[in-house]
């Protein structure tokens, strides 16, 4: 993963190697269900933007004996695996706008 100037210093961009080439995805989060853990990636144009609103999640690993090493990101074969995960995410989500009402108040 590496920082993205585009971003403010706090985002991180991963670039993920697919069929059609390269595609640079904005760090939304990293989660954890059912005892593994998660990435969700926000996919951006050659402007750094999204306009669909499109998350991917990935399984996530981090070689915990050498942290300079980076990081491995999993393709989610099995259906059950990922639906669990995506509802992760979405309780992620839930709650960061609950936090946001919160502050508001």
């Amino acid at each position: 993963m590496k920082k993205n100037d585009d971003f403010s210093a706090e985002e991180m961009t991963v670039e993920l190697e697919l069929d059609d080439g390269v595609c640079t995805c904005a760090v939304i989060t990293i989660f954890e269900c059912n005892g593994k853990d998660y990435i969700a990636l926000l996919p951006l144009d050659e402007d750094g933007q999204n306009e669909d609103g499109e998350v991917w999640i990935y399984g996530y690993s981090e070689n915990e004996e050498d942290p300079n090493e980076e990081p491995e990101l999993r393709y989610i074969e099995d259906d059950e695996e990922y639906e669990a995960a995506a509802d992760a995410f979405d309780e992620y989500l839930d709650s960061c706008e609950f936090d946001e009402v919160v502050e508001e108040e």
